[in-house]
């Protein structure tokens, strides 16, 4: 059913050879095929209670901000390793030996920065889920609370200074990153 001869004046751009043509499988079908599958234009919930959230859940929230932490972390880790492993090659090294400097700092440091940035990732997104889950309400103040709490976490090994400064740090910027969200909602048309 796939191989028919055709005229020779047939062409198709897509194809090499003018004895074949693509397949079909609604070809002998009556109906368009777009109407075929009736597919929902918005997310299926199982449970009434679940659309009404418009937030992530937990585990899509934990898996988000772990993953984009991930990335972030090491891309940028990539990026300082490349610079250093630029800046170690010596006059005498061959062009092998100068694309594994460079190739071993970019994912040693890529690697280092990443887990570090996946990890903060990871205590925050499991704070923040938790705070929703105990006050019952999303806010601006479970986002700093669970930022707060991360910075804390993350420099508890170091002391409690560390940790106070880490804290204050971490409750800072995801301030400003939730004001930020909101100003852009507000004054960005989209």
């Amino acid at each position: 059913m796939a191989y028919q001869p055709r005229a020779p004046n047939e062409r198709n751009g897509d194809e090499s050879d003018s004895t074949r043509r693509l397949y079909n499988p609604y070809q002998d079908l009556q109906i368009p095929a777009q109407t075929l599958y009736k597919l929902p234009t918005s997310p299926e919930y199982l449970f009434p209670e679940e659309s009404r959230a418009q937030r992530r859940s937990w585990g899509e929230n934990l898996t988000y901000y772990t993953g984009v932490g991930y990335l972030a972390g090491s891309s940028a880790g990539a990026a300082k390793g490349f610079v250093s492993g630029v800046k170690s090659i010596e006059s005498t090294d061959t062009m092998k030996l100068k694309i594994n400097r460079v190739l071993n700092g970019s994912g040693h440091t890529g690697r280092q920065i990443g887990n570090r940035c996946g990890v903060i990732g990871l205590l925050y997104a499991g704070l923040e889920s938790g705070m929703v889950a105990y006050r019952d309400t999303d806010d601006v103040i479970n986002s700093v609370v669970a930022g707060l709490g991360t910075g804390v976490l993350y420099k508890a090994a170091a002391g409690p200074r560390s940790a106070a400064v880490a804290g204050a740090i971490g409750g800072m910027l995801v301030g400003i990153a939730v004001t930020g969200k909101q100003a852009l909602k507000r004054y960005v048309p989209i």
